[in-house]
């Protein structure tokens, strides 16, 4: 176990230390404040560019720039057939509310580039709640528009030289938790019914709520993303790809107050009439901290189905899971084929946990007979040290949780750990070489049987995409 441990840490220190390198690289990157010129991947490179301050935009921390945003936003659009257009934000702090994105469009933020999220509600408009929740999260009304926003958009990036994106979500947190919102607090970035789309080499700070949410769309990168949030600050999830297909998170570090990752396809009812799954996700090389939620969960949100999901090279440290399934009777639903491996996990509450009960319902309206479908869970290579309980595997009554794999798993447990290591109810699977001895719901197969849990060995479509260089040399420094 101290092998194991001494592997873990540095596993650990191998990944700290690759994320800080990306960031000092981007950091030397050609821009900066004595030069204009500066380069960057990217799914698309575009043919004209502008600055903000061509279009009025004053960044001094005080003044708002959302009309800035909207009439620079507006003018670029004219390019949209013509080789698309960036917006260059430059160094400086810009105050703001929401804005729009448009297709074939580059928002691209200067290294020492902070967008302040505004503090006044009258600068968030408020649309209708997503077709497949039914409802906000928040209140039964609409919600407020995220702070980057688009819909039915083709071909969007929003990157940088790690510039940051602050939703200064302190204000909306104490609304929240005093009760006194009509509505559903905006995220950070949300993109609907969109398609290719890059997210990447950004710092996201204290959404007001999730962080990053694709929702109904396809072709996602999202690649190099710092996202830090209050370990207790309300349902700061980090990245949330809902009903999307076909996306790939990758080389990212998450300190979050609620999941890290997590997989959604609707609620209950609304989720299972709108049936849009999310299928074909990557995710690699994934740093989390988050003391009280999962690293990767899947659901509870899970009505439209969740599949082929792979998730290999990641890292938590003291964060309450692992990769956690969340449902309940009346979600409908399934979600299958799920595949983890190389998962390093130091001082956790649960190395694995499966849950059938979690309520949380939309309304009072949904079915009872709705029950989710669990199966094809498959966990390989799985290190954790210092864990209070190796596993609490909870399926449904007449409803079990079925297809479940373990091989090569060691899990250490803390001095203070509990008394029965598993909790195995309304599952079926097997095991091989796993450390603490599994429930009997789940038999040892063997060491013959080491192979097990296999990863599938074809890459999505998405890992066959291949970013391009952009060069550009801008009036505004």
């Amino acid at each position: 176990m101290r092998i194991e441990g001494m592997r873990l840490v540095c596993g650990l220190i191998v990944v700290i230390v690759l994320l800080n390198s990306k960031k000092s690289e981007s950091r030397r990157s050609k821009i900066g404040s004595r030069s204009n010129s500066f380069e960057y991947n990217a799914i698309n490179c575009r043919a004209h560019s502008a600055s903000l301050v061509d279009y009025g935009g004053v960044g001094d921390g005080k003044t708002s720039n959302t009309k800035a945003f909207e009439n620079a936003i507006r003018k670029l659009s004219e390019y949209e057939s013509k080789g698309g257009a960036q917006l260059y934000v430059p160094a400086g702090k810009w105050l703001t509310g929401s804005f729009n994105l448009i297709s074939h469009f580059t928002l691209y933020l200067h290294q020492d580039a902070v967008l302040l999220a505004s503090q006044d509600m009258n600068e968030w408009p408020v649309i209708k709640p997503l077709p497949s929740y039914g409802r906000g999260r928040d209140a039964a009304a609409g919600r407020y528009t995220s702070l980057i926003f688009g819909t039915n958009l083709t071909d969007v990036i929003i990157t940088g030289d790690n510039g940051t994106i602050d939703g200064q979500g302190a204000f909306w947190w104490q609304q929240f938790h005093k009760k006194k919102l009509k509505y559903t607090r905006p995220y950070l970035i949300e993109l609907m019914f969109s398609d290719n789309i890059q997210i990447s080499n950004l710092t996201l700070l204290n959404s007001p709520s999730w962080h990053v949410h694709p929702t109904y769309s396809s072709n996602i990168i999202i690649k190099g993303i710092t996202i830090n949030a209050p370990v207790t600050s309300p349902n700061t999830d980090g990245i949330n790809p809902d009903s999307c297909t076909n996306t790939r998170i990758e080389d990212c570090y998450i300190v979050s107050g609620d999941d890290c990752v997590a997989v959604k396809s609707g609620w209950d009812e609304y989720g299972i009439k709108f049936g849009m799954p999310t299928k074909q996700l990557a995710i690699r090389r994934l740093t989390c901290i988050s003391p009280y939620s999962a690293t990767i969960a899947l659901g509870s949100e899970m009505s439209g189905g969740i599949e082929d999901v792979r998730a290999e090279d990641i890292t938590a440290i003291n964060t309450e899971s692992g990769v956690r399934i969340k449902t309940a009777v009346g979600r409908g639903g399934y979600v299958k084929d799920i595949y983890v491996k190389r998962m390093y996990l130091h001082t956790m509450k649960w190395a694995f946990w499966m849950t059938g009960n979690y309520g949380s319902h939309a309304d009072s309206h949904y079915d009872p007979n709705a029950l989710p479908e669990i199966k094809g869970i498959n966990y390989r290579d799985v290190v954790a040290e210092n864990v209070s309980m190796a596993a609490r595997l909870e399926g449904i009554s007449k409803d079990p949780f079925t297809g479940i794999c373990m091989a090569n798993v060691t899990i250490g447990l803390a001095a203070k750990h509990k008394k029965q290591p598993w909790t195995c109810t309304d599952i079926q699977g097997v095991t091989s070489g796993v450390t603490p001895q599994p429930c009997d719901l789940l038999p040892d197969q063997g060491p013959k049987k080491i192979t097990a849990c296999d990863f599938p060995p074809e890459n999505l479509p998405i890992d066959m995409v291949e970013l391009k260089k952009c060069s550009y040399t801008m009036k505004h420094a």
